[in-house]
C-alpha cells in the first residue's frame, strides 16, 4: 500500500506539472530555500516564496507537498505562489527529507502539540516568517495534498491556536494513520476502514493539545470519489471530526455544484467562510489540486482580499512605517482592473476596486461576461446580473487603497472590461 501511495504521488507530481505549468509567476521573486530557521528534529528543509509585493503585514500560507514530492516542487506545480503574487501573502513550502519524502502523520510525536517530529519544524518555519518577513501572527493558514493534505489535518489539531484554516485536498482525519509500531503507514486509514463516531475523531483532536478552550481552525476538505491511494471513505470522516470539533452540525446547511461533477457542502453556515466546508469530486481519482482549485481553497482561507502593499525586501523583523493613509478632501469615485487565470474550459478573475482621491464608503462594478461564460462561485462581492456590489465589510475603501473581489467561471474570460461607481 505504500508503495501505491508512492507511485500515485509520482503521478501526481507529473499531472501537477503539466496542468500548473503556466501558472508559475513570471518575473516575479523567486524561491528560496532558508537553512537555520529553529528547532527541527526529522531535518526538514524550508523554502519561502515572498512576492514582490506583499501586503504591509502578510499572510503566511504553509504549502505541504504530497509523498516523493519537495517544497520546490510543490511550488512549482501548484498555483499558490502565482496566488501569492495576487494576493500579497508569504507561502512556505516544507520539504520531507526521509526516505520517500512523506511527513510524519502517524507517529505519537507528530499527533501531540510539541511532540516533536515534522510538525515542530513546521512551526519554527511559521515563527521565522512571522519575526524575519513580517508575517501577521493573525493570518496563518495550512494547505496541502495527500500527505500534505493529511499534515494540514496534523497541524490543526496540534496548533489550533496558530492556524486560522486549513484546506486539505485527498487528506485523511488527525489520527486517522497513527501507528505505534515504528510504522508511518495505516493500511486501514489509506483504505478507508477506520470509521469512528464524530465524537471519536473530535477527541483524537482535542487529545492532541489537552486543556485547550480557545477557536479552533475552520477546514475545507477536497476528495476524488475514485481516490483508491486515500480512499474516498475519508473525506466523510474528515467532516464528521471537524465538525465536532467547531461544534456545528453534521447536516450540512447549504449544498450547491460550483461545476459539474463537484458537489459543495457547507456546514455551520453557508458563507464562503463556513466553519467546514467539504468539496466533493465525482469521479476522479489521486490527483488533487487541479486548476482553480487553489483559488477556491484561498477564498475559504479568507486569502483572496488584499489590504495596504510595500515591495518586499531582504528578511527583516521591523514592523512597516505607516498603514493607510487617511482620507482628505476630494472626489468621491473608483476605477476598476481585472486580472485573469484563463485555463482550458473555465477562468478565475480578479477584480480591483481602487478609490479616487477621496475614500468611498460603497461600490459597484459593471461587469458583463461574454456568451457562454457562467459564473460557478464568486467571494467577497454581491452579484446582481452584470452588476457587482460591495458587501458588509468592504464597502468602505480610503483614497488611493482598494479591495478586490473574484469570481470562477466556466468558459473563456475574453476581453473583460469592467467599470465602477461610487458613493
Amino acid at each position: 500500500m505504500r508503495r501505491r501511495l508512492l507511485a500515485a504521488a509520482a503521478a501526481l507530481a507529473a499531472t501537477l506539472v503539466g496542468v500548473f505549468a503556466l501558472a508559475r509567476p513570471a518575473a516575479a521573486a523567486t524561491l528560496t530555500e532558508v537553512t537555520g530557521f529553529g528547532t527541527n528534529p526529522s531535518n526538514l528543509r524550508m523554502y519561502v516564496y515572498v512576492p514582490n509585493t506583499v501586503q504591509a503585514r502578510p499572510a503566511i500560507l504553509v504549502a505541504v507537498h504530497y509523498c516523493t514530492g519537495s517544497g520546490p516542487a510543490f511550488y512549482s506545480g501548484t498555483e499558490f505562489a502565482s496566488l501569492a503574487d495576487r494576493y500579497g501573502f508569504i507561502v512556505v513550502y516544507p520539504s520531507a527529507t526521509r526516505s520517500g519524502s512523506c511527513f510524519d502523520v502517524s507517529s505519537p510525536q507528530a499527533l501531540q502539540r510539541g511532540g516533536g517530529s515534522d510538525p515542530v519544524g513546521i512551526m519554527s518555519m511559521v515563527t521565522y516568517a512571522e519575526q524575519h518577513y513580517n508575517g501577521d501572527p493573525a493570518r496563518v493558514y495550512v494547505t496541502g495534498a495527500s500527505s500534505g493534505g493529511m499534515m494540514t489535518n496534523v497541524l490543526l489539531g496540534d496548533y489550533p491556536d496558530v492556524f486560522k484554516a486549513g484546506a486539505a485536498f485527498m487528506g485523511v482525519p488527525f489520527g486517522c494513520f497513527a501507528t505505534t509500531d515504528g510504522s508511518s503507514w495505516n493500511s486501514q486509514c489509506s483504505g478507508g476502514q477506520r470509521i469512528y463516531t464524530p465524537q471519536q475523531w473530535g477527541d483524537m483532536v482535542r487529545a492532541a493539545y489537552p486543556g485547550y478552550t480557545g477557536a479552533r481552525p475552520r477546514m475545507q476538505v477536497w476528495h476524488g470519489t475514485a481516490d483508491t491511494t486515500l480512499a474516498y471513505p475519508n473525506f466523510g470522516e474528515e467532516i464528521k471530526q471537524w465538525t465536532n470539533v467547531l461544534g456545528v452540525s453534521q447536516t450540512p446547511v447549504a449544498t450547491d455544484t460550483p461545476q459539474s461533477g463537484w458537489t459543495r457542502t457547507r456546514y455551520g453556515n453557508a458563507s464562503t467562510q463556513a466553519p467546514v466546508e467539504g468539496i466533493s469530486i465525482n469521479g476522479v481519482g489521486h490527483s488533487l489540486p487541479m486548476a482553480g482549485q487553489a483559488a477556491m481553497a484561498l477564498a475559504f482561507m479568507g486569502l483572496t482580499s488584499s489590504g495596504p502593499t510595500q515591495s518586499s525586501t531582504p528578511p527583516s523583523s521591523s514592523p512597516p512605517s505607516s498603514g493607510p493613509p487617511p482620507s482628505s478632501g476630494g472626489t468621491a469615485g473608483c476605477t476598476a482592473t481585472v486580472s485573469v487565470n484563463q485555463w482550458q474550459g473555465g477562468f478565475v478573475a480578479t477584480v480591483r476596486v481602487t478609490a479616487g482621491s477621496a475614500a468611498i464608503n460603497a461600490w459597484n462594478v459593471t461587469l458583463a461576461l461574454p456568451a457562454g461564460a457562467t459564473v460557478t462561485n464568486s467571494w467577497n462581492v454581491a452579484r446582481s446580473g452584470n452588476t457587482w456590489s460591495n458587501v458588509a465589510y468592504n464597502g468602505h475603501v480610503n483614497a488611493g487603497q482598494y479591495t478586490e473581489f473574484g469570481f470562477q467561471a466556466n468558459g473563456t474570460a475574453g476581453s473583460l472590461a469592467p467599470a465602477c461607481s461610487a458613493s
